[in-house]
């Protein structure tokens, strides 16, 4: 009897895991929160992991938390940009700010090239089950931008 309740206990454990990673993976599809890899649209290359996250409102905000290839030189600095991130590092830069839902997009915020040191505002909307983020970076209005599709990191 002793064997059963531990054999049942020990399923309902395994089940409860599985359920908290479906719930997980579900929630994770329906919003842009989580670590993604950004891509160059110019060379196609790997350039970045940024960390977005939710302030528990709906509203999300994004960092770079590693660059990537080339890219990856931690001491890197914003020398272009013009606001109050000027010279700072880019790794831990907040680069997305101010991110609403808009039915099943993000918009209403900015993102920042660090490159650049461009500000532009932002629309964002999840494609492949949530596991692609297409972020668009405009000025004035959403037809005069470049997009860019990150990959969900796991």
């Amino acid at each position: 009897m002793t064997r059963f309740i531990g054999s049942a206990l020990a399923r309902m454990t395994i089940a409860s895991a599985l359920f908290v990673s479906a719930t997980i993976a579900a929630a994770q599809s329906n919003s842009p929160a989580g670590l993604w890899q950004t891509i160059d649209d110019n060379t196609g290359q790997a350039k970045a992991l940024v960390q977005i996250i939710d302030d528990g409102g709906g509203n999300l905000s994004g960092k770079i938390i590693q660059g990537l290839g080339e890219h990856d030189k931690p001491e890197r600095r914003c020398t272009a940009c013009t606001d109050s991130r000027k010279d700072q590092l880019i790794k831990g830069m907040t680069i997305i700010t101010g991110m609403k839902p808009s039915g099943s997009d993000w918009e209403g915020g900015q993102i920042l090239d660090p490159e650049s040191g461009k500000l532009y505002k932002c629309k964002m909307r999840l494609e492949d089950g949530g596991q692609k983020l297409v972020v668009r970076g405009y000025i004035g209005v959403a037809l005069l931008g470049r997009s860019q599709t990150w990959v969900r990191q796991q």
